[in-house]
């Protein structure tokens, strides 16, 4: 067991009947519901101001229940020159309303059809309503939830509307995690429910979470202070992943990074690399003395890495006091079994490599992500483990595991987690990381997801080599 803290950060994923219970106990406390409604009216409002430009309307489309009296409280935020509302307490002539409302050319839709109640199929009238709002191929905001989608299950009623994002209200709901239809999931956390009564082992990431990071630096240090990262990364045709993971070590400022590519490329590293290290590896090749974490892996899946190269790394792995991090082709020498206590040890698989140390398909670690981070970090001395993916996965054999709240699928990118593995090794080769690596790691996963976003608002199109400029620059907190 390694001596990593746990913080109780973020929020809650609870049911749909503990999301009851909550208001409930709520209103209890002598909240009143009208005001809770005015309030996530206001927050849909602030979101769809910053996702809509001035010129453009909305459309809302507003159910009978408490879904659609937050659509219409939005509405009433924006005011009647932003925001057009089709009121719909029956999918029949909501459909002919909503066709004509179309004609205005709206930029968004919001679903407020349906909210987390759903739990039946829905007949024949409101499937047609919501594959029409589908194949009006504009962007969607779901209120809560999709409308159609069952929040307990995760499953849909027979038809679901699929949206952009999806603002759910107070904490995440079961069934939104991983749902396609859901879109990017956010969490309207603070719309005047009282402090949520409920635990659990998954908790949704906020960037309040991550207050105070990165740690103040202290004035009188030097490069010392700040440690020094080790990457073994890069063999012929994947010398750009070295180059990627060392960038991504720099932007975390440890005090010293070096690179040891196969002798092969080491050349083409060495050309494309100013302020870190470049030596080639060689079999036996000591570690410096000054080295605090190693980075395994990226771009080592040439036809030059040496069985050498592997029995080390293995060594290391189960021997070592430093931080470890272990990535794409090396997480494949790993072996099974403890590792020294209190070392910091990450591994950072995508499913298909999950699947493979799990030897089950990548399918079935989708359908169980938790179980299968659980599994791995007991199969690996329990480790730190980083599922990536769709809602990247952060935690351990015990303990709550986070779920990452920010990215977006232009991330699906050749060289995308070699940057971020040196990005979580160069911070976990400074002392003050190190102190709570389970935080660092999950600052270094959203950092990378929200740097992703912050290049999405901007330009779209863009590549990994961007996302350089911006790891570890967004505001946290």
């Amino acid at each position: 067991m390694q001596n990593y803290r746990e913080p109780m950060s973020g929020v809650p994923v609870i049911s749909v009947e503990q999301m009851r219970e909550w208001e409930r106990a709520t209103w209890a406390a002598g909240v009143k519901a009208s005001d809770v409604i005015l309030q996530v009216g206001q927050a849909i409002a602030r979101r769809m101001q910053e996702l809509a430009a001035p010129a453009e309307r909305i459309l809302f489309l507003a159910g009978a229940g408490h879904n659609g009296d937050d659509a219409r409280a939005a509405v009433a935020a924006l005011g009647e020159q932003r925001a057009m509302l089709v009121d719909v307490p029956e999918p029949g002539r909501g459909l002919a309303d909503f066709a004509a409302a179309l004609k205005s050319e709206p930029s968004w839709i919001v679903d407020g059809l349906f909210g987390i109640g759903l739990n039946r199929p829905l007949d024949s009238d409101w499937r047609a309503l919501i594959d029409a709002v589908n194949a009006a191929s504009l962007p969607v905001l779901a209120v809560d939830t999709p409308s159609g989608l069952n929040a307990a299950t995760g499953r849909p009623e027979g038809a679901a509307v699929n949206a952009t994002i999806t603002l759910t209200v107070g904490a995440p709901k079961r069934g939104l995690i991983g749902a396609p239809c859901v879109g990017r999931l956010e969490v309207a956390a603070n719309v005047g429910l009282i402090l949520c009564p409920h635990e659990s082992e998954l908790r949704w990431t906020l960037p309040q979470d991550f207050k105070g990071l990165p740690p103040r630096r202290a004035v009188e240090s030097h490069k010392g202070t700040y440690g020094h990262a080790a990457l073994i990364a890069g063999s012929l045709g994947y010398h750009g992943a070295a180059v990627l993971a060392t960038q991504g070590a720099l932007r975390a400022q440890p005090g010293l990074v070096s690179v040891y590519p196969q002798a092969s490329v080491w050349g083409a590293v060495a050309a494309q690399t100013q302020a870190a290290m470049p030596h080639p590896w060689e079999p036996g090749k000591q570690l410096p003395p000054t080295c605090s974490a190693a980075l395994f892996g990226p771009g080592l899946a040439g036809p030059d890495a040496p069985d050498a190269l592997k029995n080390e790394i293995r060594v290391l792995w189960k021997t070592s006091a430093l931080a470890m991090v272990v990535d794409a082709t090396a997480l494949a020498w790993l072996e099974v079994g403890a590792t020294p206590n209190g070392a910091a040890r990450v591994i950072t698989p995508h499913p298909g490599e999950a699947g493979r140390l799990l030897d089950r398909s990548a399918g079935d670690v989708q359908r169980d992500r938790p179980a299968a981070l659980r599994e791995l970090s007991r199969k690996f001395g329990d480790c730190i483990v980083v599922l990536k993916g769709n809602q990247t996965l952060v935690g351990r054999a015990e303990g709550p595991i986070f779920i990452n709240s920010s990215g977006n699928p232009h991330l699906a990118q050749g060289g995308s987690g070699d940057l971020l593995g040196g990005y979580i090794t160069g911070l976990l080769a400074q002392s003050e990381w190190r102190r709570d690596a389970l935080r660092a790691v999950r600052f270094a996963v959203w950092q990378h997801g929200a740097g992703a976003d912050h290049l999405n608002d901007r330009q779209s199109n863009w590549t990994v080599e961007d996302l350089t400029r911006y790891l570890g620059n967004v505001k946290a907190g």
